[in-house]
């Protein structure tokens, strides 16, 4: 966002006129893509970033210089609370598409034979979300001189209701099939279970977003 403003502000500079008419079409045009990608991609869905953004574009069209400060003032708007930490429902949104990534890359595996890797690998985007949550909810991801185990984090997570004790049951039942992943005891899983692994693993960090 700090890049694509400061684009803006260097047109700004290098016009004569304040809505920046004198740059050519083509020039603008492209501002005006710039700004209004910036605001798709880092604002919440049916956030009034976008509704703004809509009604700009509606008015003035993809390539009218006019639209180019309203878009720029939406896009500092934006910049300037998720700054604040006013937009916590963004971050969840970014760790999500992150995690469910690592989801495909581990159903991948799965669907290639290759069910370790795959449990592994879904085990610890598990983990990692774990310790996102722990930091959502103030709790310490670190006990000196090692970081805090993910069985701890589990119950601690519960202890302060950021999810159910159903909830604390599922995920130690999910470290367990990690953890014997991750020690090589492969024969005490099957693929099927990987793939219910996966599956809960994508279905928790939806329905409990870090």
């Amino acid at each position: 966002m700090d890049s694509v403003l400061a684009g803006y502000a260097a047109m700004r500079r290098s016009s004569k006129h304040s809505d920046c008419s004198d740059h050519d079409d083509v020039n603008i045009a492209a501002m005006i893509v710039t700004l209004a990608a910036a605001i798709e991609r880092f604002a919440p869905p049916a956030s009034p970033y976008r509704d703004l953004q809509d009604t700009t574009l509606k008015k003035w069209g993809p390539e009218h210089s006019h639209a180019l400060a309203p878009l720029a003032g939406i896009l500092t708007a934006l910049r300037t609370d998720v700054a604040a930490g006013r937009l916590a429902s963004v971050v969840e949104l970014l760790h999500a598409d992150l995690f469910g990534d690592f989801l495909d890359m581990a159903q991948h595996l799965l669907d290639e034979g290759y069910k370790d890797p795959a449990a592994v690998l879904a085990g610890g985007v598990l983990e990692e979300h774990l310790r996102k949550l722990c930091g959502k909810h103030s709790l310490s991801v670190v006990s000196a001189p090692r970081p805090v185990k993910a069985d701890t984090m589990n119950a601690e997570l519960a202890s302060v209701s950021a999810y159910s004790k159903s909830d604390q049951k599922s995920v130690t039942a999910w470290l367990g099939l990690r953890n014997d992943a991750a020690h090589g005891k492969y024969g005490a899983y099957a693929p099927e279970q990987v793939a219910i692994l996966i599956h809960a693993v994508r279905d928790f960090i939806t329905r409990i977003p870090a």
